[in-house]
């Protein structure tokens, strides 16, 4: 109910009769990726995105959820305290971590059903972000990681990302985007790949917001 009462989003001004919308706020649940490693705050993913917003005309607080180093089992064991009656709608945007640790893809995929399941029961809409995966660990485990995300957007009818690291190599070679993108680790985007990062997947940010919106307004 007091989701419900808030998502609406309403507020009668006194003597007017009129109504104007709350701003929506948006969890970004991640890992380094989304928590800003390596930059100082201000370039982070989530303050870039949140600028960006601002500038398309988004009412939109963006809550930085991302934790350096976790996983998608992470994501799940903290999901529940994301998710508090203050969050609107979510970007998932975890697996990297699993990838760099070899992870099962089965144990991802169920770990990242879990964290959309929990989003489903919140009546919280979901960008989901896919990632890439190497082909070092061979054909069949990067077919199997790479399906988790479009078949969990599917299955739980929430937007997809396709890749959070596209847009460094939609212009330029990989060896380019690491050489002028990313900081020296080879991981970590820096404040130009961050910046790139957000313009790709900034539209998509945007449709949440507008999902959020017309749920909580019952349309």
């Amino acid at each position: 109910m007091i989701r419900t009462i808030r998502n609406v989003g309403l507020t009668i001004l006194a003597g007017t009769g009129l109504a104007t919308a709350e701003p929506v706020t948006v969890a970004a649940l991640g890992d380094s990726l989304t928590q800003g490693f390596g930059l100082a705050p201000e370039n982070g993913f989530v303050p870039v995105l949140s600028r960006w917003l601002d500038r398309n005309g988004a009412e939109v607080t963006v809550i930085n959820a991302g934790v350096s180093g976790d996983t998608t089992a992470g994501g799940l064991s903290r999901v529940a305290w994301t998710l508090t009656p203050e969050v609107d709608a979510m970007i998932v945007a975890l697996g990297g971590n699993d990838l760099l640790r070899g992870i099962d893809p089965d144990v991802s995929r169920a770990n990242l059903d879990g964290i959309l399941k929990a989003a489903d029961e919140a009546d919280v809409p979901v960008l989901l972000v896919g990632l890439d995966a190497p082909s070092n660990y061979g054909a069949d485990y990067e077919a199997r990681f790479e399906a988790i995300f479009p078949d969990l957007a599917e299955t739980h009818d929430a937007l997809l990302y396709p890749s959070f690291l596209a847009p460094l190599t939609a212009e330029s070679d990989m060896a380019t985007a690491l050489a002028t993108l990313m900081q020296p680790d080879g991981i970590h985007p820096n404040a130009e790949g961050v910046t790139r990062i957000v313009e790709g997947i900034g539209p998509h940010v945007l449709e949440l917001i507008a999902r959020a919106s017309d749920e909580g307004s019952g349309s």
